[in-house]
């Protein structure tokens, strides 16, 4: 028998936690003078039941991202549907985010459905994308995924070449470079995170002041459920938190 490892979390646990979670973003924003406002959550949904993704959005919370494909898709129908039973509008009302590395022949179905794409990392992903964008007369948002951390079982492009990667992606006509994204490694001391997040950060600042990637680069997607504080100290604008929700 098929045992599922997704859970339901009541929703005042659900609540509870999204509180407590804002109060520490506030408070690591106010540390470094930053705008909290100026920072999303972005809520990782993988391991919950579609109930537990009804909760969040009633709560607020219409960021929601997936690390597989065919997950993204099927939840964003399922989560569609029940919006326009309860006369709620769409994409007004959720944005879907993908997350996790995706394959080229995937990002046809997933195009239409997700708002941002976090995890480009080669040139010939960002040649599919803005192919499949141009067929359906869309304009991608994505993210350059960067190995920050150096660990060789990570998907991302070295930093070293990630100025010349946003450099050509910037002049495809249906992709919009919006940010850098990475992974810390795990680790139960979020301090430790924060060489990774510095990097990122740097670079990002570097490309800025060269003019790289343009006016619609903004975004550090880096931070997550034990180490998003950190994040929110080094600069992300936005943060990708599962466990920290629903434990």
């Amino acid at each position: 028998m098929l045992i599922s490892i997704t859970m339901v979390v009541t929703r005042k646990k659900i609540s509870d936690n999204l509180q407590r979670i804002r109060d520490n973003i506030a408070a690591a924003a106010r540390r470094v003078r930053r705008d909290p406002d100026d920072i999303q959550i972005l809520a990782v949904t993988k391991a919950v039941e579609v109930d537990d993704i009804k909760t969040l959005i009633d709560l607020g919370v219409t960021e929601l991202g997936e690390n597989r494909a065919k997950q993204l898709i099927e939840r964003a129908e399922v989560v569609a549907d029940w919006l326009g039973r309860k006369k709620k509008q769409l994409p007004e009302q959720v944005r879907w985010h993908m997350i996790g590395h995706l394959q080229r022949n995937k990002v046809k179905s997933v195009l239409p459905v997700a708002a941002m794409i976090h995890s480009v990392d080669t040139l010939r992903l960002a040649e599919e994308i803005d192919r499949r964008a141009e067929q359906g007369g869309l304009v991608a948002d994505i993210l350059l995924e960067v190995n920050c951390s150096s660990e060789s079982q990570k998907y991302g492009i070295s930093v070293g070449a990630a100025a010349h990667m946003v450099d050509q992606i910037s002049t495809m006509e249906h992709l919009r470079m919006v940010g850098l994204m990475t992974m810390a490694a795990l680790s139960s001391n979020p301090e430790n995170a924060r060489p990774t997040f510095v990097r990122l950060r740097e670079l990002f600042e570097d490309m800025r002041r060269e003019k790289i990637g343009g006016s619609d680069f903004r975004h550090l997607s880096m931070g997550m459920s034990q180490d998003y504080e950190v994040a929110v100290e080094e600069g992300a604008t936005i943060l990708r938190i599962g466990t920290a929700l629903f434990e």
